[in-house]
């Protein structure tokens, strides 16, 4: 049985969990891993070798703002570690992945994460990936699901070691499936220094192969834009005085918000320290035939329906808290939310040149308009919480129109080289992302066909 210490102070946990499986790799997993080794020497040094990390890397390092991404995929058999191994040794070849992250000896604050940089190292998977085989009997309350929430529970208290590249990956195959029927639960986790949403996804999709040919990468989904309609002049001054104003109000309250602007006290808002909290990531599925039927209907995208969804189920649940704080409802009035509620998500946006996934060679060229990294900004979405009871679709129109207004502005733009502007001139100390202004963070990343993907964690 291992236990896990974590990084924070919280008290011992009593979940079980099983050691890792102890296995050498197999002759094909070896003779891999040397055929990238020679490869990576022919490489010479990577450019990142020696170079500082970026602001935004350099700020997912605050206590305050110390981030990971954590991808979970099941599959429907048991997973071969060597297997596994064997197609992961691309991590391997590309920079950011078998780089150390050190302090830079020569700055007065070698210490500080305002000074670390990047140092190339030597990657042993055994270190980086685990495999653990999950019997019944410590799936005992609440079956495979419960037992991944509280393993994803257990590993939010814990940090990836500095000594090596910061990532890892936990294989759980299952004795019993979970309720999506998957036999086996793969997490993988990244320091959000490495890089953003963005450009992870790009590279897990070059690790993938067709299933129709095995030895064919798939083909990336093209960004498709309709075809611009003949504007009179009229409108096209309107469209530019409405971008020129959304800016304008982006701007102005993302500055607001930095320095005096905060949202209500409500039982979403947590206090101060809520980012060094460990995280519950709870898993509920959606059918995607009720997503698309609800997009169709109020011809809308994907992505208004999810965020319609998200404010319609935050909107019930604090009327319920509000409901259980005053104990009774007024005049038998079922709506308890109070009338002067300041609710705010901040929506983080890819503000790369080239939109949409790319292929890893074009992001990896030294001046491309997809360049691997942390280049995303933000701009804050109000959250109006009222109930629509009588129509529910209205939370969709009503973040349908929301987005519009963002994505026809450029204060995502503004926050992220305003943010560097300030971390290179001032330093990492002064800057910090200010969680405790509004309740939640919402990452957007701008994919193809206008389908963002959308990721919801509350402050407490």
């Amino acid at each position: 049985m291992e236990t896990w210490k974590a990084d924070d102070g919280h008290a011992p946990t009593k979940f079980k969990i099983p050691k890792p499986i102890d296995t050498e790799p197999s002759a094909a997993v070896t003779e891999a891993i040397s055929a990238a080794r020679i490869e990576i020497a022919k490489m010479g040094s990577p450019p990142e070798d020696g170079q500082p990390l970026s602001p935004m890397g350099r700020l997912f390092h605050k206590p305050e703002s110390n981030m990971y991404i954590v991808s979970i995929v099941g599959t429907k058999s048991w997973i071969d570690p060597d297997h596994f191994k064997l197609n992961i040794i691309p991590f391997y070849i590309y920079p950011r992945f078998n780089c150390l992250q050190v302090p830079d000896e020569s700055s007065e604050d070698a210490a500080s994460s305002a000074n670390l940089r990047w140092a190339k190292a030597e990657v042993d998977l055994e270190q980086h990936i685990f495999t653990r085989y999950i019997e019944s009997k410590y799936m005992a309350d609440g079956g495979a699901d419960k037992y991944i929430e509280d393993f994803l529970y257990e590993l939010t208290k814990t940090s990836i070691d500095m000594s090596k590249p910061l990532w890892d990956v936990h294989i759980l195959n299952l004795s019993e499936p979970t309720s999506q029927g998957a036999m086996a639960v793969t997490i993988v986790r990244f320091h959000h220094s490495i890089g953003d949403g963005m450009s992870l996804m790009s590279f897990f999709l070059s690790l993938t192969r067709k299933a129709s040919d095995p030895n064919t990468p798939p083909s990336l989904p093209v960004l498709f834009r309709k075809p611009a309609k003949r504007q009179s002049k009229m409108r096209l001054a309107w469209w530019f005085m409405s971008f020129i104003w959304n800016t304008l109000v982006d701007v102005l309250t993302i500055l607001a918000t930095a320095f005096f602007l905060v949202d209500t006290p409500n039982p979403l808002k947590g206090p101060e320290d809520a980012g060094k909290n460990p995280r519950r990531i709870m898993m509920r599925c959606l059918s995607m035939d009720d997503v698309k039927l609800v997009k169709d209907v109020t011809k809308t995208t994907i992505n208004d329906v999810v965020m319609g969804a998200t404010e319609a189920a935050l909107t019930r649940y604090l009327n319920r808290r509000y409901g259980e704080e005053n104990k009774i409802r007024k005049n038998g009035n079922d709506d308890n939310l109070p009338k002067t509620l300041r609710v705010r998500g901040a929506i983080l946006f890819n503000v790369r040149v080239l939109p949409g996934f790319q292929p890893m060679d074009t992001i990896m060229e030294k001046r491309s308009g997809a360049k691997w990294g942390n280049r995303v900004g933000h701009v804050l979405y109000p959250l109006k919480l009222k109930l629509h009871d009588d129509n529910p679709l209205e939370y969709v129109y009503k973040a349908n129109a929301v987005m519009n207004r963002k994505k026809a502005s450029l204060g995502s733009y503004f926050s992220y080289y305003f943010g560097n502007f300030i971390i290179n001139t001032f330093g990492i100390k002064v800057c910090r992302i200010n969680y405790r202004m509004c309740n939640l963070f919402v990452y957007h990343t701008q994919t193809p066909h206008s389908s963002p993907s959308h990721i919801m964690s509350a402050e407490n």
